[in-house]
């Protein structure tokens, strides 16, 4: 399924992100952020090449102090020796100008800079900051994120906003006012990076929420009103399954309207918890939408009381992890392969039907039924397997689809 077969894509003006490209007809890309203290090159360093091996496309690193951005360079020279080319996007805050005016090197070294209107300072001296950041992009030719976030709105214009409002002879909800202040403030810089210089193919803009209805009337308003490459993201999406489930609330309505460019999911992790678990959020949402390919989709039964058996969850687990493990070698020489459908079913109720959906499809018998496991492969049945060892029977099978389908 292909994104247009969804909705028609949103026009965006395409803008050049290091060697990655977000807008305009380009994929839909995959980004992450790290947690790591950035000032500490080495660690930075290596879980933005977990990320970046995870699939994340653009990485972003908080630039909060000097020693950080004088880490930012080696950061880069640690991972161009790793091999690893993503492009790595400065999150600034506050002080982005000086820092970005003191370490040149640090402002080479990054892809892109995300800056937030709403903490760049007040009045004159945040005109001032915001133009220094942006003549930075200039000089260095970077493009800029406009990254607002609801929870560090410019104030003066919130409260413009809301006086206004409160004299209006038909005033509007109070949300609805802070949504017109995440658009505004949006747009307004936008406008003023271009007004300085900066073209629209290097600007993208962000207007992230916290709930999820707001986030969707936040972006339909900002996707209405420009033709700037949008940053979508449910800002504190949470824990666990909370924030999965919020920000795939959040981004499955917009992209299916086809609102959005980039994608970044902000779970919170579990102390010690693995960081590249927003990633693999984020490419299972494109995935299971039909937006893009990222890793063969295992579709499973949930189990019943005709699988008393836990022999087909275990099929199920055996074989994503296999997949996982033959990625690296199945991409290198089998490109295309991503699009590799499986189904692992416990009965025969929807077992055959859903096994012939799938490219290479196993029911496994239920509570009851006879102990055989017929396979389908491209809708058909192909074979039965029975014994001990249904497992690596089906691997094999696996691995020769992948060979006879996309090799050379």
């Amino acid at each position: 399924m292909s994104y247009s077969a969804i909705k028609n894509r949103r026009a965006s003006v395409p803008v050049q992100v290091g060697h990655v490209t977000v807008g305009g007809t380009a994929p839909i890309t995959v980004q992450s952020m790290t947690n790591t203290d950035t000032a500490d090159a080495e660690a930075t360093a290596r879980q933005t090449a977990a990320l970046a091996k995870a699939g994340s496309e653009l990485v972003r690193i908080t630039v909060d102090r000097d020693e950080s951005a004088r880490a930012v360079p080696h950061i880069r020279e640690k991972l161009d020796r790793m091999g690893v080319n993503v492009p790595l996007v400065g999150d600034f805050h506050y002080n982005g100008h000086t820092l970005l005016n003191d370490h040149p090197a640090c402002a080479e070294a990054l892809a892109k800079y995300r800056i937030n209107p709403g903490n760049v300072g007040f009045r004159e001296k945040r005109d001032r900051n915001f133009s220094m950041m942006i003549e930075t992009a200039l000089r260095f030719d970077r493009p800029v994120r406009i990254g607002v976030n609801w929870g560090s709105l410019d104030n003066a214009l919130l409260t413009e906003l809301m006086d206004e409002n409160a004299k209006s002879a038909e005033p509007k909800d109070v949300r609805e006012v802070m949504h017109e202040a995440v658009v505004q403030s949006g747009l307004m810089s936008a406008e003023r990076a271009m007004e300085l210089g900066l073209p629209k193919n290097k600007i993208l803009i962000s207007a992230k929420c916290s709930e999820v209805q707001d986030l969707i009337a936040v972006y339909r308003s900002l996707a209405a009103r420009c033709d700037f490459a949008l940053h979508l993201g449910l800002t504190e999406a949470g824990m666990g399954s909370k924030g999965i489930v919020a920000s795939t609330a959040a981004l499955a309505v917009l992209l299916q309207e086809g609102i959005g460019d980039t994608i970044r999911i902000s779970l919170t992790p579990e102390p010690g918890g693995d960081r590249t678990r927003e990633v693999v959020v984020a490419q299972e949402i494109l995935q299971t939408m039909g937006i893009r390919n990222f890793a063969p989709m295992v579709i499973a039964c949930p189990g019943c009381g005709r699988t008393t058996s836990t022999t087909f969850q275990e099929l199920a687990q055996d074989i994503q992890s296999y997949v996982r493990t033959r990625m690296p070698d199945w991409r290198r020489d089998y490109p295309g392969f991503e699009s590799l459908q499986l189904a692992v079913m416990g009965c025969i109720v929807n077992g055959p039907g859903e096994s012939k959906h799938a490219d290479i499809g196993i029911s496994l018998p239920g509570t009851g039924e006879l102990p055989a496991a017929p396979v389908f492969i491209d809708g058909k049945k192909a074979m039965t397997l029975r014994g001990e060892n249904l497992s690596a029977q089906f691997k094999d099978i696996v691995e020769d689809y992948v060979k006879t389908r996309w090799g050379a």
